[in-house]
């Protein structure tokens, strides 16, 4: 299989991003597999520090060695948003395809630093590092931020630099979670722009980029969820990000979390005698995976790429 950076390089050249679907069961990393073996496009099976504490390292490791024999396409396993240096280590030591340290609430030196010392180890094992400039609102995990801090274009060249990371996640105007705009979506693609002159030919990454798709925030809504009325990142925006821009890499969690949780509270409704779990377990299965299908071709463009 060809290492993670090689696909970082085409999608720059051929103008689509990875998709990088978090998951925290089984039954939601075989449809992220499932999708994109269907599709023959490479994926990243990212892993949050709280599906890493749900699951357990071992859980995680053992389930995505079978998967990356089962699927004949190329399977990354990424620590997404570590918050330290030896939870990264953690990862690295086990097998990891990529780590983030994401240490973007401190301050620019400190940042710098922790980065540093992740990329030194991480690199020793042949492992990638993602770093984190600037800030996206929104909450994930045990991640919350009230308000975007955009990343500075001058100082991401001097991030990157200082450093050594192999890819930078960016702050454009995505942000965590189910609730991202008041208003009308927008991204700063000059921003973007700004970065990538000062970084050009460099791998970026968007976090916070789930479309939140309404059909889905209905369905939960009138099956007893109360989401309210939340709103994501049109998914047009995402495809100009990554086909017209240097984002090689999206990542995506609320929009499976939404599929999986609509089709399972319809179902235990409409079966309201139905206990066996792997019933409509399953079909919330078969749901993410055809987000997952539909967000390899419709946005990420990277079907037929792997």
């Amino acid at each position: 299989m060809k290492k993670l950076s090689y696909y970082f390089q085409k999608a720059i050249k051929e103008g689509f991003a990875i998709g990088a679907f978090n998951f925290s069961s089984l039954e939601t990393l075989k449809a992220i597999c499932a999708a994109a073996q269907k599709t023959n496009s490479p994926v990243i099976l990212g892993v949050s520090e709280g599906a890493l504490k749900y699951m357990g390292m071992d859980y995680v490791i053992a389930i995505t060695k079978v998967a990356k024999k089962t699927y004949a396409v190329p399977i990354y396993l990424h620590l997404d948003h570590g918050q330290s240096f030896e939870t990264c280590a953690q990862a690295v030591d086990n097998g990891f395809d990529s780590v983030m340290i994401d240490a973007s609430a401190l301050s620019f030196e400190e940042n710098v630093e922790l980065t540093r010392r992740v990329v030194e180890y991480a690199h020793k094992h042949s492992v990638l590092v993602e770093g984190e400039l600037g800030q996206i609102k929104g909450i994930e995990d045990n991640l919350s931020n009230e308000q975007n801090h955009f990343t500075d274009p001058a100082k991401a060249k001097e991030f990157v630099q200082r450093t050594g990371v192999d890819s930078l996640a960016i702050a454009i105007g995505t942000s965590h979670g189910a609730y991202k705009f008041s208003g009308k979506a927008k991204l700063r693609f000059d921003i973007l722009s700004e970065i990538e002159a000062q970084l050009p030919s460099f791998p970026l990454v968007l976090h916070g980029a789930s479309s939140v798709d309404e059909k889905y925030v209905k369905q939960i809504n009138s099956n007893g969820g109360k989401l309210g009325k939340p709103k994501g990142v049109d998914e047009k925006l995402n495809y100009i990000a990554c086909t017209k821009h240097n984002i090689v890499k999206i990542k995506i969690d609320t929009d499976l979390r939404n599929a999986f949780t609509a089709v399972m509270r319809k179902s235990l409704k409409e079966n309201p005698q139905n206990f066996d779990q792997r019933k409509y377990v399953k079909e919330g299965q078969n749901n993410i995976q055809k987000v997952v299908e539909e967000k390899i071709t419709n946005m990420l463009n990277s079907a037929s790429k792997a």
